[in-house]
């Protein structure tokens, strides 16, 4: 059974149960339309033709239904519109625009940062929309080809090596193999972290399976260079047997307790990356691990196959190119610069090593000659004599 941290599933059913068919405080219209594109991405139907097949998973469910709840409300608030179909292309390119100028704010009165998450839900839900008008012989305008999906980069809290190891001498020590584990794998946490059993290690805890049953994108067998001896006196001292969990965590105590802890060591400042160390999550460590290992690996596909990625532009988003250094020496630089002089030299010599050859096959030549003669004479002594 693979754990669901977040819980995706129960929320799901949750309301699903609590929906009974209509949804509360929008339009029957709205809430029919939701209530059939939430069942069909359940189910897998009347997908765009350029996304993914199959059905969608709880955690994007939940996200869908959520997404579109706002869209009802926003379109109802500011165009007085409820049907969400009835958008224009104009109004919904007002609206995102709107939410990127901070001019419409979260419930909370903060900016939204990820507005380009809002573009790709409402996308999703119109190539729906078209597709199932489509099949009942009807064309739709996609009105979604100029909107901009994409997010700014968010801000996250770099650690270099000696802050990570700063930081595990001074948490609970269960916290430090949690942690040199986390910057050792790279694993995504904690949705792959908290499905990996005693069971997934092997070579006395020097590997570590991530099966693809818990993973994102695809299974792997990693190395463990940094906490192998760390996580096998882990599960000794607390005689977890194959089928027990490793890191049975709850995230947000284990964030709440990583913010406390880096406030106190390196304060409420920003970091290399951005964000202040105060805010340090679990989450991080996935981008800190990528930038120890960055320069380390020799081949980027082996880099992918550790974090489990399929994209090379994903190195990028997580590493920054932070604690990457310059390399060339002095002599490399040499190396360029005098390789034709070199390259003349061992013509050279290859050209002299060769006349020596052809004198030294000369000279034995000779010398047989002369063995001959010498031979002759004395035979012609010994007869006179």
């Amino acid at each position: 059974m693979k754990i669901d941290p977040y819980k995706h599933k129960e929320k799901y059913q949750k309301w699903k149960e609590k929906t009974k068919g209509a949804i509360g405080g929008i339009s029957v219209a709205n809430s029919d339309l939701i209530l059939r594109y939430i069942t069909d991405m359940e189910n897998g139907i009347n997908i765009a033709a350029r996304s993914t097949r199959g059905a969608r998973g709880y955690a994007r469910l939940n996200t869908l239904r959520e997404r579109l709840l706002f869209f009802c409300r926003r379109f109802e608030e500011y165009y007085s519109l409820n049907d969400l179909t009835k958008i224009t292309e104009e109004q919904i390119t007002s609206l995102f625009s709107k939410m990127r100028k901070g001019e419409i704010k979260r419930k909370d009165g903060k900016e939204y940062t990820s507005v380009g998450d809002y573009v790709k839900a409402f996308k999703a839900f119109w190539h729906w929309h078209m597709k199932v008008r489509k099949k009942e012989g009807i064309e739709i305008l996609d009105i979604t080809n100029d909107l901009d999906p994409t997010n700014p980069k968010p801000k996250w809290v770099y650690l270099d090596e000696k802050q990570v190891r700063k930081m595990c001498d001074i948490v609970k020590p269960e916290y430090k193999v949690l942690l040199m584990f986390l910057f050792d794998s790279g694993i995504r946490s904690p949705t792959e972290l908290v499905n990996v059993k005693v069971s997934d290690f092997f070579s006395n805890f020097k590997e570590v399976h991530i099966r693809d049953e818990i993973s994102k994108t695809f299974g792997r067998r990693i190395k463990l260079m940094l906490c192998s001896e760390l996580v096998k006196e882990h599960a000794a001292e607390n005689k977890l047997q194959q089928e027990d969990y490793i890191f049975p965590i709850k995230p947000f105590t284990v964030n709440k307790y990583l913010k406390r802890v880096a406030k106190r060591v390196f304060g409420d400042v920003p970091s290399q990356a951005g964000q202040k160390y105060s805010d340090l999550t679990l989450y991080d460590f996935r981008h800190i691990s990528c930038c120890y290992w960055l320069p380390r690996y020799k081949s980027e596909s082996a880099l992918k196959y550790r974090f489990g990625w399929k994209k090379s532009e994903k190195i990028h988003y997580y590493s920054e190119l932070l604690g990457m250094k310059d390399t060339i020496s002095e002599e490399d630089l040499l190396i360029d610069v005098t390789k034709t002089e070199i390259e003349k030299r061992l013509t050279k010599a290859e050209q002299e090593a060769e006349f020596l050859r052809e004198d030294n096959k000369h000279m034995k030549l000779q010398m047989g000659k002369i063995m001959e003669y010498v031979a002759q004479l004395r035979s012609q002594v010994e007869v006179l004599a």
